[in-house]
């Protein structure tokens, strides 16, 4: 299926290309200035820290309907080894084989590409299979530190958790927004929470899958609109799974890495931070969520922190 009209349409309302110019590879990020970090400090008043990430696990969220992206497997390739004779101080190390968007996760601007172009219209043949990325890896995301707002759309909702089939809408942003007591503004990271992820939580993590709430096509122009650099939420695929048009996979993905140049985040918990939020009164904190610099990699694991 080609893409519809609808999506060339939102595709030309939210587009980047050059903006930042001819050569940049960071997009949204470009929002976050060293005055939107200075005003994202002065978020912190309690010291609070409530962490956002996944475990990393064997038996963690993927289920194996994405070929390669695998659940973490840890194992130990070294024991109390006294590597430089017997009486030394003994090591002990370990390794780890994961698909690198397997858990909490950024996806760079390089994870997806449409119509054989990517972010600021760059071939997507600039991946390959030996160097990766060789625009907008996700070293190029060197620092992800702003203020960030949880739009907790469940409890908007009065729900503990979206039901599946609910496509996140403009309207629920809002609804979120005003609950959050502050106005979502440039160089702001938006955590969307659905509840999706206490599925998992509580041991079905094909539950979690399948069906899923998630972001609707209609949404890429409100963050547009208000220039947020970056969103992340609580479910696997980010967008409605299955899909809010019959057939069009993968719609949000598109239009915020190809067409706006904003990363985005899957798999993230935000159950702690939206008792917290709550807690406090207060929905806007310190966020720092740097991703693992892996040169040339299409996305990248992320232990966010939000400081309140």
């Amino acid at each position: 299926m080609s893409l519809p009209a609808e999506f060339h349409e939102i595709a030309k309302n939210v587009n980047n290309w050059g903006r930042w110019g001819a050569d940049d590879e960071i997009g949204t990020l470009n929002l976050i200035t060293d005055e939107v970090v200075r005003e994202a400090a002065a978020e912190v008043r309690t010291g609070r820290r409530v962490p956002l990430a996944l475990p990393l696990r064997q038996d963690g969220v993927q289920t194996g309907m994405i070929p390669g992206r695998v659940n973490p497997l840890h194992v130990m390739v070294q024991i109390n080894q006294e590597l430089f004779g017997p009486g030394t101080v003994a090591c002990s190390d370990d390794a780890v084989t994961m698909g690198l968007q397997a858990a909490t996760h950024w996806d760079a601007l390089t994870h997806v590409s449409h119509s054989g172009r990517l972010y600021n219209g760059r071939p997507a043949d600039t991946v390959t299979a030996h160097g990766g990325a060789e625009f907008s890896g996700i070293d190029t995301a060197r620092h992800i530190v702003s203020r960030g707002v949880l739009l907790d759309v469940a409890r908007a909702r009065g729900a503990a958790r979206l039901d599946g089939g609910h496509a996140v809408t403009p309207e629920d942003l809002d609804a979120a927004e005003e609950l959050a007591g502050t106005r979502v503004r440039a160089g702001d990271i938006v955590l969307v929470r659905t509840g999706q992820i206490q599925a998992y939580l509580a041991g079905d993590k094909h539950g979690y899958a399948f069906p899923s709430p998630g972001l609707s096509i209609r949404t890429p122009e409100w963050f547009h609109a208000r220039d947020v650099a970056a969103v992340a939420n609580d479910t696997l695929t980010f967008e409605m799974f299955p899909p809010e048009i019959e057939d069009l996979w993968l719609p949000v993905h598109a239009l915020h890495l190809v067409e706006m140049g904003m990363p985005q985040g899957q798999n993230w918990n935000l159950e702690e931070l939206s008792t917290a939020c709550g807690e406090t009164g207060r929905c806007a904190f310190l966020l720092s969520a740097m991703p693992e610099p892996f040169v040339g990699a299409t996305g990248s694991p992320v232990a966010p922190v939000a400081l309140l």
